[in-house]
C-alpha cells in the first residue's frame, strides 16, 4: 500500500529541442503532468508511491502505465477507459523561459468523479497530495478532490497542496476561492510565488506565508524558482537558498520539489531539512529535457548537498 497517493492529470509530453542546423523542429517524447511528475520524484527518493487517475484506453495511456511500472508506482488505482483519450501537452522554449501548449478538453482525467475515488487506498495512506491543476481541468474533477480530501482528512491522512496555476484552465477570482477553500483542510501548502501573486495581489512573500498560514495549513514552503524557497511554521520561518546549477530545462522543477520534499518529510525530515534536499532535488532536475527522464534519485541528490556543504 502506497504511503504517498497522489491525484491528478497524466499528460504525454512533446519537449521542444533545438533546433537543428537546418532550421527543422523536433521534439523529444516524455511524461508530464504535475502530479504524476511529483510521484515519480518520491518514488526516486526513495517514498512508497501511488497514483489515482483515468487515462484513455490509447497509446499514451499505455505509455503511462509503463512508466509508472518502471519506477515504481503503484498504478492499482488507476481507471481506464475507452470513451475518452489521455491528454498530450508540447512544450516550446525561447528566451523569457519555457512554455506550454496543452491538449486536453475532455481528457479521461478531467471525467474523473467523486464516485470513482479508491477511498480504501486515500484512507490507507499517510499522506494525500493533490494541485490546482487537479481541481481545474473539470468540475467533475475538482468535486472528486474535495471529497478525496475529506476521505482523507477523516482518516488521519496528512493532505498537500500546490497551488500551480494554470489560466487557461480557469479565471484567477475561481481558481483562488477553490483553492483556498481546499488549503484550509490542508496540512502542508506548496504555493508558487507567481500564482499567489495572481490568487491573493500580495506581493511580499511575508505576507505571502501569512495568508496561507492563516488558512489553516502548518507547514508553507513558498516556491520563488531564481530566489529559492522560503518555509514557515507558525513559530519559524527560514529562507532555502537555490542550488546553482546549468539549466537546460525547467519543466516539471516544482514538481519535483514537491515530490522530493513530500517523500523526505515522509521520511522522517523535519521540514527545512527536507526543504533544502528538495531545492537541490529541482535543479538537478534542471540539468536536462523533459519534465520526468532528468528528475534524480535519491543518491544523486545526497551527492550534490555532499558537494554544497561538505555534509549530509
Amino acid at each position: 500500500m502506497a504511503d504517498l497517493l497522489c491525484m491528478g492529470e497524466p499528460m504525454l509530453e512533446f519537449n521542444q529541442l533545438p533546433l537543428r542546423p537546418d532550421g527543422t523542429r523536433h521534439y523529444l517524447e516524455g511524461h508530464g503532468g504535475d502530479t504524476s511528475n511529483a510521484a515519480i520524484a518520491a518514488a526516486r527518493q526513495g517514498a512508497r508511491v501511488g497514483y489515482i487517475t483515468a487515462l484513455g484506453d490509447d497509446m499514451p495511456g499505455d505509455s503511462f502505465m509503463a512508466l509508472w511500472a518502471r519506477e515504481g508506482v503503484d498504478a492499482s488505482t488507476v481507471i481506464r477507459t475507452d470513451r475518452w483519450l489521455t491528454g498530450v501537452y508540447f512544450v516550446t522554449h525561447d528566451e523569457s523561459g519555457h512554455h506550454f501548449l496543452h491538449y486536453r478538453a475532455n481528457s479521461a482525467a478531467a471525467m474523473y468523479t467523486a464516485a470513482d475515488l479508491p477511498e480504501a487506498a486515500i484512507a490507507g495512506a499517510r499522506m494525500f497530495y493533490v494541485s490546482g491543476i487537479s481541481q481545474g481541468i473539470s468540475s467533475t474533477a475538482c468535486d472528486a478532490v474535495f471529497a478525496a480530501i475529506d476521505v482523507a482528512r477523516r482518516n488521519g491522512v496528512k493532505v498537500a497542496y500546490d497551488t500551480n496555476y494554470r489560466p487557461r484552465l480557469w479565471p484567477p477570482a475561481r481558481a483562488a476561492a477553490v483553492m483556498h477553500a481546499a488549503m484550509a483542510a490542508t496540512d502542508y501548502a506548496l504555493p508558487g510565488i507567481e500564482d499567489v501573486q495572481i490568487l491573493t495581489g500580495l506581493t511580499k512573500p511575508d505576507s505571502m506565508l501569512d495568508f496561507y498560514l492563516r488558512l489553516g495549513p502548518k507547514v508553507v514552503v513558498l516556491k520563488m524558482g531564481e530566489s529559492g524557497a522560503y518555509l514557515a511554521t507558525p513559530d519559524r520561518r527560514v529562507r532555502i537558498p537555490k542550488h546553482d546549477v546549468r539549466v537546460v530545462d525547467a519543466t516539471g522543477a516544482g514538481d519535483t520539489f514537491c515530490g522530493s520534499f513530500l517523500a523526505r518529510i515522509l521520511a522522517g525530515d523535519e521540514p527545512e531539512q527536507a526543504a533544502r534536499y528538495a531545492s537541490i532535488a529541482a535543479a538537478l532536475k534542471c540539468t536536462g529535457y523533459g519534465a520526468v527522464a532528468p528528475i534524480p534519485y535519491a543518491a544523486d541528490v545526497l551527492a550534490a548537498m555532499q558537494g554544497a556543504s561538505g555534509h549530509v
